[in-house]
């Protein structure tokens, strides 16, 4: 896959995705551009259907300094009367929540590794990932509360879901890090390695690991997992009987008996590939 982004490198190999933040430097904050290139590629590799699993990773010491603030101050256009400034800042601020909520709805499950600092929009970016990863020199930071503002890209609609509400609170209202001791300790992630390296070569072969399963199965598992995390247990059990009957895996379940009767590792088929809009090519 070619790369012609400027916030990040996007690759594609063996099923697996990766993008992969590339300003070190800058500690891969995120400027315009970046709610720009980072929608795109995701979008993309979804619609190859050929990434069963995507990495969000990072180079440098931290993983993300969060939001750039020339964010806020470009390209405002001229001065609007009050409610009318208020309607397009609504809309502008929901197009920045769109740029994570494109993680939920990728058909590939999203992992994060994260190392250092992972500050303001980049708890946004995690937040919706579908797993997470860290290394011991991690933190996470809900900054926005630092600098006046209450976060508002997805951080206090999706972080409860994740972590207890009564430490949800205490950090949405100090600003305070969450080490990754911490973090592994409460649950915001699955496991805490030592060096950078060594986190993204398990990561890697979790990615792997789900890439070598149905990713028709995958992405109904993903689908049902986020349904039931925002409906009844009721609900979600006769909307599975919907799903299950619309989108049958009884080929999958083929694939696999044959190929265990033969002594290999079972096969699928990738994804049908989308369009630009997320539409079925035709």
């Amino acid at each position: 896959m070619t790369n012609s982004y400027t916030r990040m490198d996007v690759a594609l190999e063996s099923g697996v995705g990766c993008i992969r933040l590339n300003q070190p430097e800058e500690y891969n904050r995120m400027p315009a551009a970046f709610w720009t290139e980072f929608p795109a590629a995701v979008a993309s590799l979804d619609a190859s259907g050929q990434a069963r699993a995507l990495i969000i990773a990072s180079t440098g010491k931290h993983f993300c300094a969060g939001m750039d603030l020339s964010v806020f101050t470009e390209g405002r256009g001229p001065e609007l009367e009050r409610g009318r400034a208020g309607e397009a800042a609504r809309r502008r601020l929901g197009g920045l929540q769109d740029v994570f909520s494109g993680l939920e709805r990728a058909r590939m499950p999203v992992l994060a590794a994260v190392q250092g600092g992972c500050v303001g929009g980049g708890v946004d970016l995690v937040a919706a990932c579908d797993m997470r990863y860290c290394t011991t020199d991690a933190f996470f930071c809900i900054q926005e509360i630092n600098i006046g503002l209450a976060a508002d890209v997805g951080t206090l609609q999706r972080l409860p879901r994740l972590i207890p509400e009564g430490l949800m609170r205490e950090l949405a209202y100090t600003g305070r890090r969450m080490h990754a001791a911490e973090a592994k300790e409460i649950g915001l992630v699955n496991r805490v390695f030592d060096t950078q390296d060594e986190m993204l070569d398990a990561v890697q072969a979790i990615a792997r690991e789900i890439a070598s399963k149905s990713p028709l199965a995958v992405a109904s598992s993903k689908h049902l997992l986020n349904y039931g995390r925002d409906h009844s247990i009721a609900e979600t059990l006769d909307y599975q009987q919907l799903w299950m009957g619309a989108v049958p895996q009884g080929g999958e379940m083929a694939a696999y008996f044959k190929a265990r009767s033969e002594g290999v590792e079972p096969r699928y088929e990738d994804l049908a590939p989308l369009d630009e809009a997320g539409k079925l090519v035709s």
